[in-house]
């Protein structure tokens, strides 16, 4: 049973749209928090070096503080972050699709767990309710220090 809730297109609508809520809601009072992900589907702009790339596990934690939290957007179902990995602190643009997203994590407590699979249909196409996101979004670019939250 929990397995076709999982998978289930509208469970994963519900969570993509819970991790949103909640990571605008962190941007909003300036809340640092982590997220838990799945590494294989995320990308780096420019690619890691494979040293690098080759010392993350399946499952990995970022933790958006300082300059990776003020860079952290929302983008087209996507956290978008800029941060510096390894010694050499190589710079990349990080792209993390929202359902990738395994747990919300503040000081080091799980605030969300996302428990949706997402499928190759679910990334192409989502159910929305048009008129909640307009007034959602609406209420959220209301306050003007939110502006830079979203590109």
């Amino acid at each position: 049973m929990l397995e076709k809730i999982i998978q289930d297109e509208d469970f994963g609508g519900l969570m993509k749209k819970n991790i949103q809520d909640l990571i605008i809601l962190f941007f909003e009072k300036e809340q640092n928090f982590g997220i838990l992900c799945k590494i294989e589907e995320i990308s780096f702009n420019p690619e890691l070096p494979e040293d690098i790339n080759s010392e993350f596990r399946p499952l990995t934690l970022f933790f958006l503080a300082g300059y990776t939290f003020e860079t952290a957007r929302i983008e087209d179902g996507y956290l978008v972050f800029e941060a510096g990995f390894g010694s050499d602190n190589f710079g990349s643009i990080v792209s993390v699709p929202l359902l990738s997203i395994i747990q919300v994590i503040v000081d080091e407590t799980p605030v969300l767990i996302n428990l949706a699979v997402q499928t190759q249909h679910e990334e192409k196409t989502t159910k929305t309710d048009e008129s909640g996101v307009k007034n959602s979004m609406a209420s959220f670019l209301s306050n003007p220090e939110n502006s830079k939250f979203l590109k």
